[in-house]
């Protein structure tokens, strides 16, 4: 049995933070959890002068393309990005790959990351996430904008699920986004997702997204023709929108299975309100530092608090981030909604996150659960993050 003391102590269950103790056994089991007053807490042995909070959910990520770290130019947008994505990805050997994998699994395990929803484009991860203490479900994402495709890539990513499934993993197809699917694609990877309650969409990422599906124009649109590629339908609506009716060719609406929105940069007040009114279940994944380093901007944050909508964080792939470091998302987070409080943040990071994995043993500290516990230091005087502040696991 081992007691920590803290400055701030945030169950997230209801209680607010105040300074407190977690006492629990060699195998992560919470059996206590108390509150006392800081000259108690800093005199106790155990006493580590910052926040413990719940392990960690990284909402979303592509740990298979840890090996891009580095190789990519800011600022191009997503037409240019998806052209680097084309030119570099499978360039590095797999013995190489597999490293950087496995590199950055364990260093967020150590940060204190206690589970993920991971994207995965083939089985190059497989074997290491089954091997790792995290809890893993994974995404198997596809493309393809050819209509005639469809049965092949369907089949493909049936067979890639069985790899999955057989090493140990929580894995079901998924769709990637509306640009880089055929509409018939679209639809059957959803209708098949769903089967396992869970989806994962990348959904009004930039606003190139939003003009192609709405007029038919711009970088996107003229990427995709250039390549002799099929474009989507052009709708005059939303990409949200869109993905909300394929979705209806396949379900009866309301679709109550838990569906991850990934980014929704462009997001309005209409968009909240459909999902609210056809995706009771969602929730909206912010990746805040992948849009800036793609195309310097952020989601409308404040607007979907006040819709009510679940918000969770990740940290995407490292090719479009310096780290996989979930602090350093809460930080950018703080730093552009300062509004936000720190408290809610945590939710987001860590409750939302397991709530929308069906994960009831994590997420919260409390007693007979096992979420992990992680210690953030450096925090300021009122408990707000800092540039020095950097987490890392009790338990």
């Amino acid at each position: 049995m081992r007691r920590v003391y803290c400055k701030y102590l945030y169950t997230l269950d209801g209680q607010k933070p105040a300074p407190g103790f977690v006492e629990f056994g060699p195998d992560g089991t919470i059996y206590q959890v108390g509150f006392v007053p800081i000259e108690e807490a800093s005199q106790a042995d155990g006493y580590l002068d910052g926040a413990i909070v719940p392990g960690f959910v990284n909402a979303h990520c592509h740990l298979e393309l840890s090996y891009m770290k580095g190789l990519f130019r800011r600022g191009t947008g997503m037409a240019g990005f998806i052209d680097q994505i084309n030119a570099l990805r499978d360039t590095a050997p797999l013995q190489e790959r597999l490293y950087d994998i496995k590199f950055w699994m364990e260093k967020m395990w150590q940060s204190g990351v206690s589970a993920m929803a991971d994207i995965s484009n083939g089985e190059d991860s497989f074997a290491i996430k089954a091997a790792s203490p995290m809890y893993i479900r994974t995404f198997l994402e596809v493309f393809g904008t050819e209509p005639k495709d469809c049965d092949a890539v369907m089949e493909g990513v049936r067979k890639l699920q069985e790899k999955a499934l057989g090493c140990g993993l929580d894995a079901a197809p998924t769709p990637h986004a509306c640009y880089t699917m055929s509409p018939q694609l679209l639809s059957a990877v959803s209708a098949l997702g769903l089967e396992s309650g869970y989806l994962s969409f990348h959904s009004e990422e930039t606003p190139q997204e939003e003009e192609m599906i709405a007029s038919g124009s711009g970088p996107m649109w003229e990427n995709r023709k250039a390549a002799g590629m099929s474009t989507p339908p052009v709708t005059g609506g939303t990409s949200l929108e869109y993905f909300v009716e394929r979705l209806s060719a396949v379900r009866q609406l309301p679709i109550r299975e838990h569906v991850l929105l990934v980014h929704e940069v462009c997001m309005d007040r209409g968009g909240a309100e459909l999902i609210k009114k056809t995706l009771p279940a969602a929730y909206v994944a912010l990746c805040p530092r992948s849009n800036i380093y793609i195309h310097n901007a952020l989601p409308p944050v404040m607007m979907m608090r006040e819709e009510g909508l679940k918000l969770t964080v990740g940290t995407d792939s490292l090719s479009s981030n310096d780290s996989l470091d979930m602090v350093s998302e809460l930080l950018c987070l703080q730093e552009n909604f300062p509004e936000v409080p720190t408290e809610e943040l945590f939710t987001w990071a860590c409750r939302n996150g397991a709530e929308f994995l069906g994960r009831g043993e994590l997420g919260t500290i409390a007693p007979g659960k096992k979420p992990g516990l992680v210690m953030i230091s450096h925090l300021t005087g009122e408990g707000r993050l800092t540039t020095s502040s950097e987490s890392y696991r009790i338990v």
